[in-house]
């Protein structure tokens, strides 16, 4: 790692010790009160049937002679223009865990999809975000089981066999389409302590957002497709002052890498008044097992920081990668907790990226559940002509640079038989140099989602 990094990160760390150090230090010990377990109700008492359902829209355009190429019937298209239109509904069943020292409980979720928009020269590409037939034309209407686990707890320590949702730094669910992800394997959460929890999970396969079977897992930015059988997460995350929370988690994925993240987050002063949010996100990824991704020895760290005066905040986010390939994450996971990962993710090798965001929350001005946003971010530096490797398609990268500007709005409904119904609408822009892989294009996306419980 560079002289400069090393020098902000430290800068960091240091930034956020000192302002712990002026805070009560919180001593840790096992819970006093009664445990989750002890507390439950029964099997049949505690079950739920709830779900939802989101209809999700996005318009993209490429700009400057960027086309999207597909499949129709056999023939092959261009156009610049892609349009996605799905309605994706959940209907959850979870049972109550059943009493006595070892608990006992099951979930199961159905996940059905709708395509609203079902023209091949409108979805323009096979299983983006429509799922597709091999013609390029929609599959009308799918379904799968997206969840169904089993779960068994003691005390406040839940261990789940099967389907499931698992949420790390690195193996995350991601549910910015009209389904989420969700994965097969075991996860491990506990909260035996008062300000100590702990994670573990290992996992065989995704179920993709857009596609009813089973995958193996893959990387988001190969340029191979290879897969692996496997990927295996622990970590902890550690408040040791009111104000501070840590986390830090290691994860091995079969064959292509072990990644470290340490993240820690800060809040300080009234939001009435000003409030200063500080987040710290570090990533270090090395190769592993028959280095199926190549050699890889990368480190990646984002530093935001956010003021708040009463309905006001902006936040300056400054974002680095270390390394002559992409920082990398799983696909289908949303494992990438760094500050500028946006519509680009701003992770090319050796790039810098800057962001200064806006957001305004109308509750302050009388109408709660109301905000608007904005950000700009840009990105520099951005070199791929030492790598040596071939899992990566970044060699033509040589000073590249790219920005992106959106602005959004959302809405949740805060009463009646639609609370918590959520309205958003971002429209964004993204501008690149020639060999920056994420081009010139303008999304535009709506998206409405609306809860509902059964019983």
């Amino acid at each position: 790692m560079k002289v400069t990094s090393c020098a902000v990160l430290a800068l960091s760390i240091s930034s956020l010790t000192a302002m712990a150090h002026a805070e009560e230090f919180i001593p840790t010990g096992l819970k006093s009160d009664s445990s989750a377990q002890s507390e439950t109700k029964g099997f049949f008492e505690e079950q739920t049937l709830s779900g939802t359902t989101r209809n999700w829209y996005a318009n993209e355009l490429k700009r400057h002679g960027g086309r999207f190429t597909y499949n129709d019937n056999g023939v092959q298209k261009s156009t610049p223009r892609r349009i996605n239109w799905v309605q994706g509904t959940i209907l959850d069943y979870s049972s109550g865990f059943t009493q006595g020292t070892v608990g006992f409980k099951t979930q199961v979720a159905a996940y059905n999809a709708i395509a609203l928009d079902r023209d091949a020269n409108d979805i323009a590409g096979v299983n983006n975000r429509t799922l597709t037939r091999n013609d390029g034309d929609a599959v009308g209407q799918w379904s799968k089981l997206g969840l169904a686990n089993l779960q068994a707890r003691i005390s406040n320590t839940t261990l789940t066999v099967g389907r499931q949702n698992f949420s790390s730094p690195t193996i995350d669910v991601i549910g910015n389409r009209a389904l989420p992800s969700s994965f097969q394997g075991v996860g491990l959460h506990s909260e035996e302590f008062n300000n100590l929890s702990f994670d573990a999970g290992s996992f065989d396969r995704v179920s993709p957002r857009t596609e009813q079977s089973l995958s193996k897992f893959r990387s988001e930015y190969s340029a191979t497709g290879v897969e692996t059988d496997r990927a295996s997460v622990g970590g902890v995350n550690y408040q040791p002052f009111k104000n501070l929370k840590t986390s830090l988690y290691a994860t091995h994925v079969e064959d292509f890498w072990n990644q470290y993240y340490f993240g820690a987050v800060h809040d300080w002063g009234d939001n009435a008044v000003l409030g200063l949010n500080t987040n710290l996100n570090y990533y270090k990824t090395v190769d592993t097992g028959s280095k199926a991704m190549g050699d890889i020895n990368n480190d990646t760290f984002s530093l935001a920081m956010g003021l708040t005066h009463q309905a006001h905040t902006v936040t300056f986010s400054y974002q680095q990668v270390i390394g002559d390939e992409y920082f990398d994450y799983l696909h289908e996971t949303n494992g990438i907790y760094l500050a500028n990962s946006l519509l680009s993710d701003f992770n090319g090798p050796n790039e810098k990226s800057f962001q200064v965001a806006y957001v305004i929350n109308m509750a302050q001005y009388g109408i709660p559940g109301l905000k608007f946003n904005a950000y700009h971010a840009r990105g520099w530096d951005i070199n791929g002509t030492k790598y040596k490797g071939d899992a990566y398609d970044v060699r033509s990268m040589d000073d590249e640079t790219h920005s992106e500007y959106s602005i959004g709005t959302s809405y949740a409904i805060q009463s009646g038989p639609l609370k918590a119904t959520a309205i958003r609408a971002t429209y964004t822009t993204h501008r690149a140099s020639k060999n920056q892989s994420d081009g010139d294009i303008n999304e535009f996306r709506l998206v409405t989602t609306i809860p509902f419980n059964i019983l």
